[in-house]
C-alpha cells in the first residue's frame, strides 16, 4: 500500500532552493547540538574549581549537574509539542535566547543558587526547546535522501562535544577560567540566532491551529514529573542503591528511595499515557499521541538510540577515569587521548551516507554496535596495571566508528517512520530516550565499577601478608558502602595522614591498583554485554529508509 501525507498537513517540498538553504543551516544546527552537549562534559572536569569559585562544595556542583539533566529530560516532550504549536524555527530561536541568557547568568554566577538558575534551569529549558526543534528542522530543510548525512552530522556534533569537553574544560580551567566557556557560548548563540534566518520553517499543524494553539498543561505536568522522577532515581542509584539501601543512604519503607522514585515515575507516566488517550478520545490536542509509539520502525529506532547513548555515556565515564585517575593524566591530556573517537565519529557519521547512500540502515546500525563491542572488548583485554594511555587509541577509534555509524542512520530512521509534520513530536521522544539512556549508562557503569573495585580491594588486603589482619578488618568496616576510586598518589597521602607504616602503605597501594583495574574491567564487561544485546535487537530497523507515514485521521 502506498504511503502518503494528508493534503492539509503537507509541508513544502524541498526544491533546489530548499536544499541549498539546508546545506547552509546544517552547520548552524550542528553548532546548536554541540553547545547543548558541551556544558556537562566541561563542568565534569572543572567541578573542584567551580565549587571553590562559587563558594560551595563538590556535592553542590554535582547537584547542579544532576538538576541540568533532570530539566532537560523532563521538558523534552513538551518542547517538541511547542514546536508544533508555534513553529519549530520560532521555538528554536526562543530556545537559543533562553539558553544564551542561562549561559550569561552562569558566567557571572557568584553563588550556587545563581549557578543553578542560570545553568541547571535556564540552559536546561533552552536545551529542551532546541533539541526537538533541531530534529524537525533537519526534516524541513532536507529531502529524505539527504537526511541520513544531515542527522549524522548533527548527532556527531553532540557526541564530539562529549569527547571534546574534557579538553575544552581543561584548557580554559587551567589557563583562563571556566567562566569564559559560558561567556563564549553567549557569542556562539548570537551567531546561531543570526544564521537562523536561512532556515526553512515548519508551520504550525492544522490540528494545533484548530485547537487555538493551546498546550496540554496537565499532560506537560504529568510527563515532566514522571520523567524527572525516573531520571533522578537512576542518577541516584549509584550512591543510594537500586533496591537495597546503601550504607548511609536514606531508607523508605525498608528499601532504597531509588526503587520508589522509579516506580512513582513509571506510575505517573502511565497516567500521562491514559490522559493523552482521554484527550484524543475527546478530539482534543494531546501532547503526545500514544499510537505514535506503536510504529515498529520508530520503536526500533528509539531502542537503538537508547542503547547508543547508554554505551556512549558508559564509555565516557569509564575511559576518562582510567586516564585521569589510574594514570594521573591532566584534563588536557585526557581530552587529547579521546580525540581519536571524535575524529572517527565525524568521519563515519558524514562519510557513510556520502560513500554508501543506499546502504541498508539495519546493516549499518548492526555494524555500529559490532564496532562498539569490538572496541570495548579490546580495551578489556589491554587493561593492566602497567599499561599506559596508548591502549585506548584503537578502542576509541572503533568506538568512534561505531557511534558514527549509528548516528548516520538512526535520526533518519526515526523521523522517516512518521509524517514530517510529527518530526518535532518524534524529536521530543527521541531526546527523552537518549537522556534516559545516558543516565542509565553512567549509573550502571559507576555502580558496577565501585562494586567490583570494593570486592577486589578487600579481597586483596585480606590475602596480602604485608597488611596486618586488624587493618584489613578495619578497611572492611570502613569501606562497606564502597571503596573510592583513588589514584595512587591520593591513596598514599591518605595513608600517610592515617599514620600507616610505609611498607604496609605500599602493599595497600599495590592492592588498590589491582582493584582499580578489576573495577574498570567489570564496568567495561557490562558495557560489552549490553553492546552485544543491542546488536541482536536491531531486526526491526528497516533494510531501507522507510517512507513517511501520514498522521492518523483526526489528529
Amino acid at each position: 500500500m502506498t504511503r502518503r501525507r494528508t493534503a492539509g498537513n503537507r509541508l513544502p517540498e524541498a526544491g533546489p532552493g530548499a536544499v541549498a538553504a539546508g546545506r547552509a543551516v546544517l552547520p548552524t544546527l550542528a553548532a546548536a547540538q554541540f553547545l547543548m552537549t558541551l556544558d556537562s562534559s566541561v563542568m565534569n572536569v572543572s567541578i573542584a574549581t567551580v565549587a571553590a569559585d562559587v563558594g560551595t562544595t563538590v556535592t553542590g556542583i554535582q547537584t547542579a549537574i544532576t538538576f541540568y539533566t533532570l530539566v532537560m529530560a523532563a521538558f523534552m516532550i513538551t518542547g517538541g509539542r511547542l514546536g508544533q504549536i508555534l513553529g519549530h524555527r520560532r521555538v528554536f530561536t526562543l530556545g537559543c535566547v533562553v539558553y544564551g541568557c542561562g549561559s550569561l547568568t552562569t558566567s557571572v554566577a557568584g553563588n550556587l543558587a545563581v549557578l543553578m538558575f542560570g545553568w541547571s534551569f535556564l540552559e536546561g529549558v533552552g536545551a529542551a526547546l532546541i533539541m526537538p526543534a533541531v530534529v524537525a528542522l533537519v526534516a524541513s530543510n532536507f529531502p529524505p535522501g539527504q537526511r541520513p548525512r544531515a542527522y549524522g552530522l548533527v548527532a556527531a556534533a553532540g557526541a564530539i562535544a562529549v569527547a571534546a569537553g574534557p579538553l575544552v574544560g581543561g584548557l580554559f580551567t587551567t589557563y583562563l577560567s571556566w567562566r569564559w566557556v559560558f561567556a563564549g557560548e553567549v557569542l556562539v548563540v548570537g551567531v546561531i540566532l543570526w544564521l537562523t534566518r536561512g532556515m526553512a520553517a515548519t508551520p504550525a499543524t492544522t490540528t494545533t491551529t484548530a485547537a487555538g494553539g493551546r498546550l496540554d498543561l496537565v499532560g506537560a505536568a504529568l510527563s515532566a514529573t514522571g520523567l524527572a522522577l525516573v531520571v533522578y532515581g537512576v542518577l541516584r542509584s549509584g550512591s543510594w542503591g537500586l533496591v537495597r539501601p546503601a550504607p548511609g543512604a536514606p531508607v523508605w519503607l525498608g528499601l532504597s528511595p531509588v526503587i520508589w522514585l522509579i516506580l512513582a515515575g513509571g506510575a505517573i507516566l502511565w497516567l500521562f499515557v491514559r490522559w493523552q488517550e482521554h484527550r484524543l478520545a475527546r478530539h482534543a490536542v494531546a501532547l503526545l499521541d500514544p499510537a505514535l509509539l506503536r510504529d515498529r520502525t520508530l520503536r526500533a529506532g528509539l531502542t537503538s538510540f537508547f542503547f547508543q547513548y547508554l554505551l556512549q555515556a558508559g564509555l565516557f565515564f569509564v575511559v576518562p577515569l582510567y586516564l585521569s585517575v589510574a594514570l594521573g593524566l591532566s584534563a588536557v591530556a585526557t581530552g587529547v587521548r579521546l580525540l581519536p573517537l571524535s575524529v572517527a565519529l565525524l568521519v563515519a557519521a558524514v562519510g557513510i551516507p556520502r560513500a554508501f547512500p543506499r546502504a541498508s540502515p539495519r546493516r549499518v546500525v548492526r555494524s555500529g554496535f559490532l564496532a562498539l563491542f569490538a572496541g570495548i572488548t579490546i580495551m578489556i583485554a589491554a587493561l593492566d596495571v602497567g599499561a599506559g594511555p596508548e591502549i585506548v587509541t584503537w578502542p576509541m577509534l572503533l568506538a568512534g566508528l561505531g557511534v558514527g555509524a549509528l548516528a548516520s542512520q538512526l535520526g533518519s530512521v526515526t523521523v522517516s517512520a512518521v509524517a514530517d509534520e510529527r518530526s518535532g513530536e518524534v524529536g521530543g521522544v527521541q531526546n527523552t530516550v537518549t537522556n534516559l539512556g545516558a543516565s542509565i549508562g553512567t549509573a550502571a557503569a559507576g555502580a558496577v565499577l565501585v562494586s567490583a573495585l570494593t570486592t577486589s580491594f578487600l579481597t586483596g588486603v585480606q590475602q596480602d601478608p604485608a597488611v596486618p589482619a586488624d587493618l584489613a578488618t578495619h578497611a572492611e568496616v570502613r569501606l562497606s558502602e564502597g571503596a573510592p576510586f583513588l589514584s595512587d598518589q591520593d591513596l598514599k597521602t591518605r595513608l600517610d595522614e592515617a599514620g600507616v607504616p610505609p611498607d604496609t602503605a605500599e602493599a595497600i597501594t599495590t592492592d588498590n591498583a589491582d582493584a582499580r583495574i578489576a573495577g574498570l574491567r567489570a564496568s567495561l564487561s557490562l558495557l560489552a554485554v549490553i553492546a552485544l544485546a543491542a546488536l541482536f535487537l536491531t531486526r526491526r530497523i528497516p533494510s531501507r529508509q522507510p517512507a513517511p507515514t501520514p498522521p492518523p485521521a483526526g489528529t
